[in-house]
This record gives structure tokens, sequence and C-alpha cells, in this order.
């Protein structure tokens, strides 16, 4: 893959897919290739399997706003909160549709000008991003293992023992 400083490297791109709510873990995806675009569908489409329905709501980062992905998420019932890219001419509105764009792609941008998809998005760095700094703290670094699916086994492996924490700091639920 192609390093922040312009090499190139033997590396994996780690996906986590969580629970907004309480940081568990629902989905994970590893892959070599260095973009998160294109990865939003197939996260999707991977939960759905798990878990039997797809998710009403996805909280993205910026790196997953492929057009194409949020359009097929979008028809599945699936609504996407990620950053619109600032356009190229600064008179335009970033929220506002353009020409060409789908019934789902104008809606994204037109949420995403709204308070309320702001303050949501605000969300993410604490819930998301919070597991991928707790990954890095405890050692989800660098990859000990050869290939894909060995990376794969540690990346689960992490998963299973993240959310067994998590589960013991969840506060109990009686009936």
């Amino acid at each position: 893959m192609k390093m922040a400083d312009g090499g190139f490297r033997p590396a994996f791109n780690v996906q986590f897919a969580t629970a907004a709510e309480n940081q568990l873990i629902a989905a994970v995806s590893i892959g070599n290739v260095g973009s998160d675009q294109g990865q939003l569908a197939p996260m999707v489409e991977q939960l759905a399997q798990r878990y039997g329905r797809r998710p009403t709501e996805m909280l993205v980062d910026g790196g997953f706003t492929k057009l194409a992905d949020i359009e097929a998420v979008s028809a599945g019932g699936t609504v996407v909160y990620a950053p619109v890219p600032q356009p190229k001419d600064a008179d335009r509105d970033a929220h506002a549709p353009v020409p060409g764009d789908t019934a789902a792609i104008a809606a994204w941008r037109i949420r995403m000008g709204t308070d309320t998809a702001k303050q949501i998005y605000k969300d993410r760095a604490a819930t998301a991003e919070c597991v991928n700094a707790l990954a890095r703290n405890r050692g989800l670094q660098r990859f000990l293992v050869r290939g894909l699916a060995k990376a794969k086994a540690v990346v689960l492996w992490f998963a299973l023992a993240h959310n067994l924490m998590r589960a013991l700091s969840l506060p109990t639920v009686t009936t």
C-alpha cells in the first residue's frame, strides 16, 4: 500500500463497524487497498447478513463518501451521515444538490447541511474514532503475521476481546 510518506510497504487497511451507543464492534473488514472508498456498501452488506437486517443509519468518515456506495446503501433504507466534500468552486454551497445528482445523493447533501446531521456527525469522534484509538493503544498497529486471512484472524480476535471488555463496563439490565 502507498504510505503517507509517499513510499510503498506491505500493509492492511482495517475497518470497524461500531455501535455508536455502546462502542461495541459489530463487524470488521480488512483489505490491502489504501483507500476507504468503496468500503461502505460491503460493510452494510456484512451487517445485513450478520444481523438479518440493514442498519437504519451509518455514520462514516469522509473517506467513505463514494457516491455510488451512498446511493446503493440509501436504496436499501440506510441513512448515511458522511461529510460532503468541499466543492472546487468556493462560491458553491457544498450542501446544495448539483446537476446530475440522483435523489439519494441530493438528499444526502441536503441532510448533511442541517444542524441535526452536523451534531450527529460530531458524535463520530467519541464513538468510532475512540474504538480505533483503543485498537492502536492496545497494540493493533502492526501485524506480526503474513497474509490477509491471518491478519483478519488477528483483527477478529481483537474485536472479540474489545467487545468482552466493553461488555464488562456496560450497565446491566434487570427485568
